[in-house]
């Protein structure tokens, strides 16, 4: 039986809207022969053009080669929904939680890391879809309302601005029958095209002198005459320090794999607005927005007055296996076209144009974790958690002062000094994962309350999210 949701995902493309155009950059050449450089970066994401662009900043005359084994951008950098947030905590809650001695420093370093994003872009003066919207936390059911009371008061006791809003006003900036209350968290969230954010880096790193390889899969890494050695199938880097930016795909340092595991979220792109859909909508501080749920969605304009419409389902499969083919697969695409249309009827008959998923590189306290190996001659970084946009930056510095072996107020954290908890071998991993999954959906059901199996996680402080 067709539904307004069946109808609208019907001709949706099984592509990233992000790159789905034109104008992106021409392919960088392919890594062949040998190269040498101060520093080698394994990952061409947000993390990996970071690092590049802050080594060569601390250091003009040193010498950096990315290496990333598709384009640029090709994970999670690019199919996210370009939230850029100041936080590098995934929250102030999940923050305080873990570090609660430290999270005013936390919430200073992130503002800090955020404003110095801001500047870089109005400094290099490109165009990476900016605006400085702030966020909106979205009431659906009556114990959210509880959960954003409570919400607020600890924002205003580390200093942060949020103003609570009843059912009147929710509906007088973004109009939904599901909408019950709300709160604005006005500083520190804006939106931006994320691919056009990679794109951007990857050229001034290359005007800084850097060099971008794509296509250029590493199948190794080791000691070679007192350097460290990085092998693709058709070259080489000799480095004299290696930075590993991989994220979800945890390659090739095999440590990281036991601390951040790829978890698929989904994503649905509409066609642009009308102007008489626009205006049943509102939304005209074109907030991003998210409700307050544990399988929670997220949700925001772009420029041409699409909707971008993603979260909810958080999906793990047994053994950690990332591929094109579940970029597609299951039902996730279409309950999340059903939940679109619980959110908004007013825009049935609106249809959706891309549809696509990726790898989400999690930690099991939902934050970036990093390492060393070979005597510190190589560092890596990963797990932001869907909170990369602005979190990547505050990685790869971290990253790098461990490379340099710098003691700074970054490597003094206990969120750096000290990993999360590992995730467990198969089959309990992915065993975990589930009940997990379970519970928190059973949670949802139930107003909010968590079972024994949750609040055992929370014993331990550890967890699972996307």
């Amino acid at each position: 039986m067709e539904t307004p949701a069946s109808i609208a995902l019907a001709a949706a493309r099984p592509a990233i809207f992000w790159t789905d155009t034109a104008d992106g950059p021409d392919p960088a050449p392919q890594l062949r022969w040998g190269e040498t450089a101060d520093i080698a970066v394994i990952g061409g994401g947000l993390s990996g053009l970071w690092a590049a662009i802050l080594a060569t900043e601390a250091d003009p005359g040193r010498s950096v080669v990315v290496v990333e084994a598709d384009r640029v951008g090709f994970g999670a950098s690019s199919r996210n929904g370009g939230f850029l947030s100041a936080s590098i905590t995934h929250g102030l809650g999940n923050g305080r939680s873990h570090w609660p001695s430290e999270i005013d420093q936390l919430i200073r370093l992130g503002n800090e890391n955020y404003r110095e994003i801001l500047a870089f872009i109005e400094r290099h003066g490109v165009d990476v879809g900016l605006e400085e919207t702030g966020t909106i936390h979205v009431a659906t059911e009556d114990w959210h309302l509880e959960d954003l009371t409570e919400m607020v008061g600890t924002m205003r006791e580390h200093g942060l601005a949020g103003t609570l809003l009843d059912r009147e006003e929710m509906q007088a900036e973004v109009a939904s029958p599901t909408y019950l209350g709300g709160l604005v968290e006005h500083e520190g969230n804006s939106i931006v095209d994320p691919a056009r954010m990679v794109w951007a880096l990857r050229s001034i790193a290359e005007q800084r002198g850097v060099s971008v390889f794509e296509n250029s899969q590493v199948v190794g890494v080791e000691r070679s005459n007192g350097a460290m050695k990085v092998r693709t199938a058709a070259g080489s880097v000799l480095a004299r320090k290696v930075l590993v930016a991989t994220n979800a795909y945890a390659q090739p340092v095999k440590a990281m794999r036991r601390y951040i595991v790829p978890v698929y979220d989904y994503v649905l792109m509409t066609e642009p607005l009308s102007a008489e859909r626009m205006a049943s909508v509102g939304w005209r501080a074109r907030q991003a927005l998210g409700d307050v749920s544990n399988q929670f969605h997220y949700y925001r304009l772009t420029a041409d007055n699409r909707i971008l419409w993603g979260g909810y389902d958080a999906i793990y499969r047994y053994g950690s296996p990332i591929s094109p083919e579940l970029d597609q697969a299951g039902t996730t695409h279409q309950t999340l076209a059903d939940h679109f249309f619980t959110t908004f009827p007013q825009l049935e008959g609106l249809t959706f144009t891309h549809r696509w998923a990726g790898p989400i590189g999690t930690t099991s306290r939902f934050t970036a974790t990093w390492g060393t190996a070979h005597d510190g001659d190589l560092a890596w970084v990963g797990g932001y958690t869907g909170l990369g946009v602005g979190a990547t930056r505050f990685g790869a510095n971290v990253a790098l002062d461990l490379l340099e072996g710098l003691e700074t107020e970054r490597t003094d954290l206990a969120m750096v000094r000290r990993r999360p908890l590992p995730f467990p071998p198969e089959p309990i991993r992915y065993a975990g994962i589930q009940l997990t999954r379970r519970a928190l959906a059973k949670a949802d059901d139930h107003d909010g309350r968590r079972g024994p199996w949750l609040k055992l996680l929370d014993r331990f402080g550890v967890g699972f999210d996307s």
